[in-house]
């Protein structure tokens, strides 16, 4: 109350507390550093302090990163997911740490291929080497805006690709050659709807050709009846005069009346 007085200021200081997930270790190195490496986490810890800027996911079991994994962690400047058995990154998985994340950390994985829009407003710099990378349209659509680390660009390397020549040769030297993979998607299309096409068009034929002859031999077994008929149309034309013979007979009878058949 003295200070007061005196006209000193009082100086209160406030110490921010928060809760760090038991299986990770948290610090203050300017900034809020949450290392979670080598803890055998097969998914991203959801309690994460929303102060986090320093994230270290490092060698552990994560095999999928899903949409909005990151979202609270507005503070977030450095993401390191790098040695673990990532498989798959759902679109939006970054979402809400866009503006503020500088450094993303997702090599030495099993990821081998990207949605197209899975780095949409980021601008941090990516690390993607030493994975088994699918070079094709969807790939080089993901990789369109993206700012790789330049020191492990090279190493981003083609493990299969659409061209068979492509294959281990570095992703950034193929496309910047002017390869362009959403051309040969394009091109593996049509032949393919032109292969449909074809066999469509030949089962059709093939058909056509099965019904035509099928009736040529019904046609051919129907002549072949109608040929061994005329002894049964002999009769029975014979039948019908011996019946027209009868039939006169019996109306000049009723000419002629009962009175001129007696006079007989």
């Amino acid at each position: 109350m003295e200070s007061l007085k005196r006209g000193c200021p009082l100086v209160l200081v406030v110490k921010t507390t928060f809760a760090c997930p038991t299986v990770c270790h948290c610090s203050d190195r300017n900034g809020l550093v949450v290392q979670c490496t080598s803890q055998s986490l097969e998914s991203i810890p959801s309690n994460l302090p929303k102060e986090t800027e320093v994230l270290l996911l490092s060698s552990n079991q994560i095999k999928h990163i899903p949409k909005e994994a990151f979202t609270e962690l507005y503070h977030l400047r450095e993401l390191d997911l790098s040695h673990n058995v990532l498989e798959s990154v759902d679109v939006g998985a970054f979402q809400g740490t866009s503006e503020g994340l500088q450094r993303l950390d997702l090599s030495n994985n099993q990821l081998s291929s990207l949605p197209s829009n899975t780095f949409t407003n980021l601008h941090a710099r990516v690390r993607l080497s030493h994975n088994a990378w699918h070079c094709d349209c969807s790939l080089q659509e993901a990789l369109r805006d993206l700012r790789l680390d330049p020191e492990t660009v090279n190493e981003v390397i083609c493990f299969t690709a659409v061209q068979e020549e492509y294959v281990r040769q570095p992703v950034i030297h193929v496309l910047d050659s002017g390869i362009n993979f959403c051309n040969f998607h394009h091109k593996t299309t049509d032949v393919a709807m032109f292969v449909a096409m074809f066999c469509w068009f030949s089962m059709v034929t093939v058909y056509i050709i099965y019904y035509i002859k099928h009736n040529q031999e019904d046609a051919r077994k129907h002549m072949e009846y109608l040929k061994s008929l005329p002894k049964s149309s002999h009769i029975s034309k014979e039948s019908d005069i011996a019946s027209s013979m009868f039939s006169v007979s019996d109306t000049e009878q009723r000419e002629l009346g009962p009175e001129t058949l007696g006079g007989f």
